[in-house]
């Protein structure tokens, strides 16, 4: 007997076009013409079969007001971070991996691949490890969002070793990215929202799918 599928909206049913307010179908289409596009370059889904949001865009239609200055801060920290694609995917990886968040763990898993990190390195990441295959600079980024996220704070050592590598301002850029995640991480666990089929056997191993 074939288990039960889990509903991707988790606690919340997807919701459909006709069923939203004017204010609602306007955010709809602003995600489809942005989140959509990316998440198909990145190789994740970000919509069902029938074309409804999945992950933490259905649950950001409930209160569109916030959820279009959500992505809108998203937009900005991905085009003006002075962190490098590796290091920031390095940083979301680590968030989700502390979280759990099993949407998040699926869409970045791809989007690192397509920023060129390895797929052990992503899948020791997913799995809550520290990978070999990491840059020095990567490996502090790491170290520190790790804490971030654990001890909710960072150790002077590490500071001193983050503001030597990447400056005050990339501290704070660090910070920030580490501070998003944590609330699409809430968003996804809240909601207890899953993710369709792994895009990488390999990663969806780590991530407990096909048990």
């Amino acid at each position: 007997m074939s288990p039960t599928p889990i509903p991707l909206g988790g606690r919340l049913p997807l919701a459909d076009y006709s069923s939203l307010t004017a204010q609602q179908q306007r955010f709809f289409d602003e995600m489809t013409s942005t989140v959509v596009p990316w998440a198909g370059a990145s190789s994740f889904l970000a919509q069902d079969g029938e074309g409804r949001f999945i992950g933490p865009f259905n649950p950001a239609l409930l209160h569109p007001e916030l959820g279009k200055s959500f992505l809108e801060l998203q937009y900005v920290e991905v085009n003006h971070s002075v962190l490098t694609a590796r290091t920031r995917e390095v940083i979301i990886l680590t968030v989700g991996s502390v979280w759990q968040a099993k949407y998040e763990l699926y869409a970045h898993s791809a989007v690192a691949g397509h920023a060129g990190l390895p797929e052990d390195v992503v899948i020791s990441l997913v799995a809550g490890e520290t990978p070999d295959g990491l840059q020095p600079e990567e490996l502090i980024a790491h170290r520190v969002a790790r804490q971030l996220t654990v001890e909710r704070r960072i150790d002077n050592s590490l500071y001193r070793m983050a503001e030597d590598s990447f400056g005050r301002q990339g501290v704070l850029d660090i910070v920030i990215l580490v501070g998003i995640y944590q609330t699409v991480c809430g968003l996804l666990n809240a909601f207890e929202i899953p993710a369709p089929s792994p895009v990488r056997s390999q990663s969806s191993q780590a991530l407990g799918y096909g048990r």
